[in-house]
């Protein structure tokens, strides 16, 4: 589930902990980079990804509770993204896809010439078991490449929509992928790693909307789709069986219209298919970026909503009946004058994932020349079963600082 909140903005970032829907603390208040970006942080780590719009090609890795840079790497343009997880690190660029192995930050593979990706699209799986990385296949087809970043190699394309993708997500397991076409009406739910499709569901049809993220919730029943609209919609995912009761007539009409729709154009009969929203949540202000979230807090499913007015609300949802969600909490995340840039760094799983042990002292030192494994970034007893959890002072040996430029 989702607990914790990385907000990058004017003056650093924050790092925030919601232990209850009543209770957010401030963590951490970082200030190494100004204008920040992208803030990632390793599941509940001492490790933070950073990108400053004062050095955007350039990536700065740090262990915020000793204020110590661990390294940084410039790339030949731009950084429109960065996603981790406890094996791989992604950089990505507009026309490229850099993998890097986070334990010593070798880089291990570069996909150039990737098809133009102005938005920085794309999602990494977090699982224990997979490591799948997902992009745009194409500029001018809604298609999705599925890469295995562990084994380094393309694994499927996926004809996921007939516009431009616009949102992609990957549930906690790894084992479904979630997309929105660039209309916004459309939201698919793909199985990982064949790439069937599972689920189909309308967000509307009136108008077209700009998604803004995906989320699943941690068992990925449920599945959450924030927009530049007043409305967060929550979809369901159940296949229908057929039912047992005895027929009424809407169940005779659904069959009717089914029957129907063999005959009608295939736009209408899919839209005859097409699930709609199980719950929705109205927003007080529409038109502002915003990311979602589905988490279980103190037992109770909820959306959190993290917004560019600086503030993160907290919705109840009722997991049997659905319908409008009620409003809980508001939390602010700046205060006074600050200015908000939450990017795509906010309620994210990899930043969510509970701490469990404490880790050993590390011994090794990191190694300045990349891919010759002297040391690790990250000692290897921290990938073991579990989640991570560098929380110790030790959890870090003696750091040489490594600037490494990237070319292509």
């Amino acid at each position: 589930c989702f607990r914790s909140l990385a907000v990058g903005g004017k003056n650093g970032y924050r790092i925030f902990s919601l232990s209850s829907v009543d209770r957010m603390d401030c963590i951490h208040r970082g200030g190494e980079s100004p204008d920040v970006y992208i803030a990632e942080r390793l599941f509940s780590s001492s490790l933070m990804v950073l990108v400053s719009r004062s050095t955007p090609f350039r990536m700065n890795i740090y262990h915020f509770k000793k204020s110590t840079e661990i390294c940084n790497y410039s790339y030949s343009s731009n950084i429109l993204a960065v996603k981790l997880n406890r094996q791989r690190l992604i950089v990505c660029l507009e026309e490229a896809l850099y993998i890097h192995n986070i334990k010593d930050m070798k880089l291990l593979k570069s996909l150039l010439n990737t098809p133009p990706n102005p938005k920085g699209l794309c999602a990494l799986s977090v699982s224990l078991s997979s490591s799948y990385l997902a992009y745009p296949g194409s500029f001018t087809a809604g298609e999705v490449t599925l890469y295995d970043a562990l084994n380094l190699n393309t694994v499927t394309v996926i004809s996921a929509h007939a516009s431009h993708v616009a949102a992609i997500a990957f549930s906690a397991s790894g084992t479904s992928l979630a997309s929105a076409s660039e209309k916004g009406t459309v939201i698919r739910v793909f199985s990982v790693p064949d790439g069937v499709k599972l689920f189909e569901f309308r967000r509307g049809m009136k108008r077209y909307v700009s998604i803004s993220s995906l989320s699943f919730s941690a068992d990925t029943q449920f599945l959450c789709a924030s927009s530049n609209t007043e409305t967060v919609h929550i979809f369901r995912l159940e296949h229908h069986s057929p039912s047992q009761e005895s027929p009424s007539w809407s169940a005779y009409m659904g069959k009717m219209f089914s029957a129907a729709s063999t005959y009608l154009p295939s736009q209408v009969s899919d839209m005859m298919h097409q699930d709609r929203a199980f719950a929705t949540v109205r927003l007080s202000v529409a038109g502002m970026r915003n990311i979602a979230a589905l988490s279980m807090i103190q037992k109770v499913l909820c959306l959190l909503v993290a917004s560019l007015d600086g503030h993160l609300y907290i919705y109840n949802i009722d997991p049997q009946e659905g319908g409008d969600c009620p409003l809980v909490k508001k939390h602010r995340l700046f205060d006074g004058d600050d200015e908000a840039e939450l990017e795509a760094c906010g309620p994210s799983y990899a930043a969510a994932v509970a701490t469990r042990t404490n880790p050993e002292p590390a011994s090794s030192s990191y190694c300045e020349d990349v891919g010759v494994k002297r040391g690790e970034l990250i000692p290897e007893h921290e990938f073991a079963d579990g989640p991570v959890c560098l929380d110790d002072e030790q959890e870090f040996p003696p750091v040489s600082f490594q600037n490494k430029q990237l070319d292509g």
